[in-house]
């Protein structure tokens, strides 16, 4: 039987063409809210690599800011992972294999919030990275609790500057990774909404705004996670087992938006890697959000119903792979104010990156939390769209009704709700209060058979989808007659029928 990767086990391990990240115990210098799939084979990555270029020195504390996480997991590594990188180099197969070392462990906010404290007041501390999907930096009203942890993520946050604050330390630079707009001037607001709140002071506040600093990003890299058909022989190949396995893209870009002062707090570009510096991210993230990643919300939940699981199926397929390029190349192409040409290069790099052999990109990994992603992946090219061409997209129009009929479902004893499709059940995640409002008004259409009705009560919830979607010309009627069409057609024939348009 394979011993599980631990740190003891790292000068036993010589598989080849592994690479092993520097063995040293630097100081913790960053805390990372977010220990899922995209940090590790991101920032952690960047920051392994970084310490392996002597640029930082420095190890990163994570925080599981859920109940439910991997932290078990990785303490049972000793924070250790092996991160696989796989895609086209110079039209040739390439691939990367790594064990990230840089990760001290994982703490949890609703056990280890002491710990997570102490981490917070550490003279070491430099950097906070999140990534908490883009329903994650929010405000939501909620008590100040000072010894235990608060609930959304800015509200934990305010609570871990101010102890910061009271023990005179110096500010930190805060880097969200949250596919936002203005993703760090909004945590800032939010904090900021919270230490009002709490009336935790103006000093505090000050503090804040004069000795914290907030980047506002933009990250590129397709990760599929856990490589779960391939892990057991992955493990055989490596010579150890590994259950935190990791795989992505070759590819990699971060946009950072902010005084290049701080580059000496972030030197991963003096590292080596692919890191722009600039004082406006709108031109870069516009292209990449609408194109990269309103290409996967627009298409994804539809081709899941459909019977796909992968990415590269769903593109190379005749009916989806059709449906994917009508939403890149005639509805997101002329909402993206650039030069023809580098948007065409751009949206051809992102089918052949779709096309990935290597990626293994999951389907249902990228469905969650599929409603905050609509509103900001998908819904600002169906605006844009319909207001240069007094008409709506097709496809992006149709992405509503799929991401409707994805979230329609069940729920078991455990709270856990799942949907159904010919191969089976498969889980619907997302905050709970807004798959159970979608369900009940499924129930009630089921009784009544009002497409339109349903419709303009789920369009109407603005804390959904930040604006009324009824007040978008002909929406309403458009979402009901494709949502009907799923309905009686079934998912392929409704989408066969809509090309056909």
């Amino acid at each position: 039987m394979m011993e599980t990767l631990n740190r003891k086990l790292l000068p036993s391990i010589h598989t080849p063409g592994l690479e092993i990240g520097p063995q040293k115990e630097y100081p913790v210098k960053v805390m990372q809210f977010g220990e899922g799939n995209f940090l590790r084979a991101f920032i952690d990555w960047m920051i392994d690599k970084s310490n392996e270029a002597g640029k930082f020195n420095g190890m990163v504390q994570l925080v599981q800011p859920l109940p439910q996480g991997t932290a078990d997991l990785i303490n049972a590594q000793d924070g250790l992972y092996t991160l696989i990188l796989r895609g086209m180099e110079n039209g040739a197969p390439a691939e990367y294999k790594r064990i990230i070392t840089c990760v001290k462990g994982c703490l949890k906010t609703d056990s280890d919030w002491e710990a997570i404290v102490k981490c917070a007041v550490s003279p070491d501390l430099q950097l906070v990275f999140s990534n908490t999907t883009e329903a994650g930096i929010e405000y939501k009203p909620e008590p100040y609790t000072p010894g235990k942890t608060q609930v959304t993520y800015p509200a934990k946050l305010t609570s871990l500057l101010f102890e910061r604050f009271k023990a005179g330390q110096k500010g930190l630079v805060l880097v969200p990774c949250e596919l936002i707009d203005k993703n760090g001037s909004t945590l800032r607001d939010c904090i900021l909404r919270y230490a009002a709140d709490w009336k935790l002071g103006a000093g505090f506040e000050n503090y804040v705004k004069e000795e914290c600093a907030f980047m506002n990003t933009l990250v590129d890299r397709i990760v599929a996670g856990y490589p779960r058909n391939e892990a057991a022989d992955w493990c055989n190949k490596l010579g150890y087992q590994d259950n935190l396995i990791d795989c992505g893209e070759i590819f990699h870009l971060f946009v950072i938006e902010g005084d290049e002062k701080y580059r000496a707090v972030i030197p991963f570009a003096e590292a080596g890697l692919h890191v722009v510096w600039t004082k406006n991210q709108t031109p870069y993230r516009s292209r990449k959000v609408r194109f990269l990643n309103g290409g996967h919300t627009s298409s994804v939940l539809a081709a899941y119903q459909a019977g796909f699981d992968f990415v590269d199926q769903m593109t190379g397929d005749k009916l989806f792979g059709k449906y994917l390029r009508t939403a890149l190349f005639e509805e997101v192409f002329p909402t993206v104010q650039l030069p023809d040409d580098e948007k065409k290069a751009f949206a051809e790099s992102i089918i052949e990156r779709f096309l990935n052999p290597f990626a293994n990109h999951q389907l249902i990994s990228i469905s969650l939390n599929s409603i905050s992603k609509w509103q900001v992946r998908v819904l600002p090219s169906l605006i844009d769209y319909e207001k240069i061409n007094g008409k709506l997209p097709k496809v992006l129009a149709f992405s509503f009704a799929a991401l409707l009929s994805f979230y329609r479902g069940t729920v078991d004893a455990a709270g856990n709700w799942s949907g159904k499709r010919a191969a089976g059940a498969y889980p619907i995640r997302d905050d709970a209060e807004k798959i159970a409002f979608l369900n009940a008004e499924f129930d009630r259409l089921k009784q009544s058979g009002d497409y339109e009705a349903f419709i303009r009560t789920v369009m109407a919830r603005t804390d959904f989808w930040g604006m009324d979607l009824n007040t978008i010309p002909g929406f309403t009627a458009r979402a009901a007659a494709d949502l009907r069409s799923i309905d009686e057609l079934g998912i392929t024939p409704a989408v066969e029928k809509l090309l056909e348009k």
